[in-house]
């Protein structure tokens, strides 16, 4: 029997890709002049709020879309054809709520995800284990957090933060879910880079901020259970979605612009760019790192659904194997986007570089993004597996 009122069992399911379908219409008629003011895509969160969509891993009963993981990243992945911030802010959502769902006690779970589909909250990060200067502390017989947190992507404008904090008496790193406005907690508007420019990966800073025992994520991985460690291969899963999702949206772009404009080489002896045998040669290769970046890419989203679905039964092996997959489709989508997203403008041709179409926003986005990590460490783990089979350890990074 559900602890929650029946006005959520009442609810139709809400047709997600419909929904999704709608609002990529409408990000995309002004992608291109947000891409090039930044800053907080306040009017396209809101409309992400008013969709249903942020609380799609919640279950039915609780009022959420109750979805799988598959269909939550192909959600991922449909936004960064158009729009790849707001993709990382939707996937960066579900990342927070998997995150209590992994560290927190079920009456946690349970009450924040309540609080998330009354209030149509918005999760933002600050929970960076690269960055330890936050700092667990006693004062006045109260816990508090002092420190600056980079890279806190959704920040801006989040109604709920999960932060972390060392604590100088445990070796286990603090996370926390904590409600906003916070007294002391300040998120600067201070993102300014080259790529995923809406994302709002800027800086938060706490000043004595007061953390409850009730806030705390008691089981936050490595530390946790096996299943708690599924955080960073979820992570690494939405990203891999992001850079795929940039590359088909690039492709598709690309191909728009070479019917429409590009002409064929003088010296092609052709008089359309339809037959033009380098442009034809050039996205045939494209096409083929396409539909195995997909395929792999769909393949990790299905293994961690399995492992997901397994509870607490889950093992290390099991985990392992669900890592490695991961890995396969961050490494994949990542050459793929990278090497897609620069050579299209060889099928477009110089006239595409102009600035006002900003077309090269796909291969900055990509290029941003996949500097979160270094993909060379997951080549490591894999080429660890394929010559010794030894499956990748937890971390808070993998």
């Amino acid at each position: 029997m559900s602890v929650f009122p029946t006005i959520y069992e009442s609810k139709p399911r809400l047709n997600a890709q419909e929904t999704a379908e709608r609002l990529v219409a409408e990000f995309a008629q002004t992608a291109v002049e947000r891409d090039k003011r930044g800053g907080t895509a306040k009017v396209e969160r809101d409309l992400l709020r008013a969709s249903g969509l942020l609380n799609l891993l919640i279950p039915q009963e609780e009022g959420g879309g109750g979805a799988t993981w598959p269909e939550i990243l192909r959600i991922v992945r449909l936004f960064a054809r158009v729009d790849s911030s707001i993709a990382h802010l939707f996937g960066f959502q579900h990342l927070m709520l998997g995150t209590i769902d992994l560290f927190g006690s079920e009456e946690q779970r349970r009450t924040l995800y309540r609080q998330t589909v009354e209030n149509s909250w918005f999760w933002g990060n600050a929970l960076n284990p690269l960055d330890q200067g936050t700092v667990i502390s006693i004062k006045d017989g109260q816990r508090v957090a002092n420190g600056r947190k980079g890279f806190c992507s959704g920040s801006t404008d989040a109604d709920a933060l999960i932060i972390s904090a060392t604590d100088p008496n445990s070796p286990r790193l603090v996370v926390a879910a904590v409600p906003l406005p916070r007294r002391g907690l300040l998120t600067l508007d201070d993102w300014d880079n080259m790529g995923q420019r809406q994302t709002d990966s800027g800086t938060v800073e706490l000043h004595d901020v007061a953390l409850a025992d009730s806030e705390l994520l008691r089981t936050p991985g490595p530390f946790g259970s096996v299943r708690a460690s599924l955080r960073p291969c979820l992570a690494q899963l939405i990203f891999a979605n992001v850079f795929l999702g940039i590359a088909e949206g690039a492709f598709a772009e690309a191909r728009n612009y070479t019917l429409a404009q590009t002409r064929p080489w003088i010296t092609s002896g052709v008089s359309s760019q339809r037959e033009d045998p380098y442009i034809l040669h050039h996205y045939g290769d494209l096409y083929v790192q396409l539909q195995a970046a997909k395929l792999v890419t769909d393949r990790a989203g299905e293994s961690l659904q399995r492992a997901w679905e397994t509870g607490e039964g889950l093992t290390e092996n099991h985990r392992g194997k669900v890592a490695l997959d991961i890995a396969t489709a961050k490494v994949t989508t990542t050459r793929t986007g990278l090497d897609l997203t620069s050579r299209v403008f060889e099928v477009m041709g110089s006239r595409s570089t102009t600035a006002a179409a900003r077309l090269d926003r796909y291969w900055r986005n990509i290029r941003t993004q996949t500097l979160h990590d270094p993909v060379d460490y997951k080549l490591n783990e894999l080429g660890d597996w394929a010559l010794n089979h030894q499956i990748p350890k937890p971390t808070f990074y993998s």
